[in-house]
């Protein structure tokens, strides 16, 4: 048959393309850790100047163990960003952690609010990670990323609905501008940073942050070129990219121009080492197989050993599909990053 598919000629390149910067161990590391960040930065595209953040209080509500404050800030000209703070209760500070919600109707569900129909089982599936994080202990942090929830394209007539992914058309315009969705998610996780280090409350040299799905790839990329992150949690997003996102469908914003001629994402961990890094998955993902998992982590555990710190990695296997999971994950995360006085009984 002939081969009309533009597959077939992917495959080709996908299993011939060298990766420049590859991780090996006779690299000379600070070297080649200079050299990723460079081409990292260059793929994810500019970032803008930064604006003044106006941040705006639009309530504080008391909950069942803890206090939700919800806010607004400019991250940049024409992007409004909706944050929610979960403080536990006393006086701090507290490590925080932030939460980004992947693709889903929005980080209503990282807060345990369902919305919509199909939020309940979203949020049973383990992803009300802002809730999760107060009732330990943390001050818990959402933002609404972009192309999702509140931050949805509104350019496109809504009726009919729109039938492709809601990440598709702000992507492709990103691209037209020079810049990609992650890099543009990364300066909104950047611009909260900012804002956080203006409560006293707040314990700023311990900031965690972690999602699940997009949310987790958003999680791994804005931790690699953000070192006020100190500890890294993604769910169910690590994976080589030819068992992911080069071979399965998914949404265009997991994907960074020109990353197979320098790396594969396990590679991208000497960006984040000596930092805590949990990297958890189920052990059915369809999407972000198993195999590809423990293929990057094996990349990743070699990266961590060679920065001397092969004690700060750990894979997390859930039993189940795309999904978090809370009861694996967290005591992991708190033995891994060593805030585990920070957790309750």
């Amino acid at each position: 048959m002939p081969q009309f598919a533009p597959e077939f000629c992917h495959e080709y390149w996908l299993a011939r393309t060298p990766r420049a910067l590859a991780f090996s161990p006779e690299v000379d590391f600070p070297s080649w850790r200079a050299a990723l960040e460079a081409q990292l930065r260059a793929m994810i595209g500019w970032f803008p100047e930064r604006v003044e953040a106006d941040l705006r209080t639009e309530f504080t509500v008391e909950r069942a163990g803890y206090t939700e404050t919800r806010m607004i800030f400019t991250s940049e000209p024409g992007a409004e960003v909706p944050m929610h703070l979960l403080l536990p209760p006393g006086d701090g500070p507290f490590p925080v952690m932030i939460c980004l919600q992947g693709h889903s109707t929005g980080m209503h569900i990282s807060l345990g609010q369902p919305k919509f129909e199909g939020d309940a089982e979203s949020i049973a599936g383990g992803r009300d990670f802002a809730v999760q994080a107060v009732r330990q202990g943390y001050a818990a942090v959402t933002i609404e990323q972009r192309c999702f929830g509140e931050r949805i394209e509104r350019r496109v007539d809504p009726d009919p609905p729109i039938t492709n992914p809601t990440c598709l058309h702000p992507t492709m315009v990103a691209l037209l501008l020079g810049r990609t969705m992650q890099g543009e998610r990364m300066w909104d996780v950047s611009r909260a940073i900012d804002l956080l280090e203006g409560f006293p409350h707040l314990d700023t040299t311990r900031i965690g942050c972690m999602g699940n799905s997009g949310g987790g790839t958003a999680t791994f990329y804005t931790s690699c070129l953000e070192p006020r992150i100190t500890a890294v949690m993604p769910s169910c997003s690590v994976c080589t990219y030819l068992d992911s996102i080069a071979r399965i469908w998914h949404c265009p914003d997991n994907h960074l121009p020109g990353a197979l001629q320098y790396f594969e994402m396990g590679d991208l961990a000497g960006l984040l080492a000596p930092r805590p890094l949990v990297i958890v998955a189920g052990d059915e993902d369809d999407i972000f197989p198993l195999h590809g998992v423990q293929e990057a982590f094996a990349t990743i555990s070699a990266i961590y050993e060679a920065a001397g710190v092969p004690d700060r990695c750990r894979l997390v296997v859930g039993r189940g599909g795309h999904r978090f999971y809370p009861e694996e994950a967290w005591p992991v995360f708190a033995e891994v990053s060593g805030w585990a006085g920070v957790l309750r009984a």
